[in-house]
């Protein structure tokens, strides 16, 4: 007897344990329009903080979010910095800082969804990246960057410090 199976020819048999195997979903792409605003820039797109950055040349411009959790922060990411709030104010008067990121003033500003401008708004953050507008857009780890190197020159002297600490402590024993 052979120890394996007679082979069916025309009949696909599932894989043993193949039933466990979950077919992933993509979730829909929030505010999808927005992507199409931008498609001559061949904007990218990552997972991020279960929203969805976008992403023109190397800079992270937007974040797409649409969420039951916190909804009131549902809309469009505006990645900005604190000194150009008041002009974008003029350009998006219902523009405001995100709840979910805490209290303070944050670089990132929301256009919400639930506001009767949504679309329009959007549209018109699209037409600035697309101009060039410097306000929208940060290039992602500057800072943390800034800071590891910063980190990094300090550490040498910090090793030394600490040998010179360990060699005395030792020629006292």
């Amino acid at each position: 007897m052979s120890r394996f199976p007679k082979s069916h020819p025309g009949k696909n048999f599932p894989l043993a344990g193949a039933g466990s195997l979950a077919i992933k979903r993509r979730k829909p792409v929030p505010h999808e329009f927005v992507l199409e605003a931008l498609a001559e820039l061949s904007p990218r797109t990552r997972p991020m903080f279960g929203c969805l950055a976008v992403y023109v040349g190397e800079k992270i411009v937007l974040i797409l979010r649409d969420k039951r959790s916190n909804a009131a922060d549902s809309g469009v990411w505006l990645a900005t910095t604190k000194e150009h709030h008041e002009s974008l104010r003029l350009e998006f008067p219902t523009m405001r800082s995100i709840q979910v990121l805490g209290t303070g003033v944050t670089g990132w500003q929301v256009l919400p969804v639930a506001e009767g401008d949504f679309e329009a708004a959007a549209l018109r953050a699209c037409e600035l990246i697309v101009a060039g507008d410097p306000r929208i857009g940060k290039v992602p780890g500057s800072k943390r960057s800034a800071r590891r190197s910063a980190a990094k020159e300090e550490k040498p002297a910090n090793k030394s410090k600490k040998r010179e600490a360990k060699g005395k402590r030792r020629r006292r024993s």
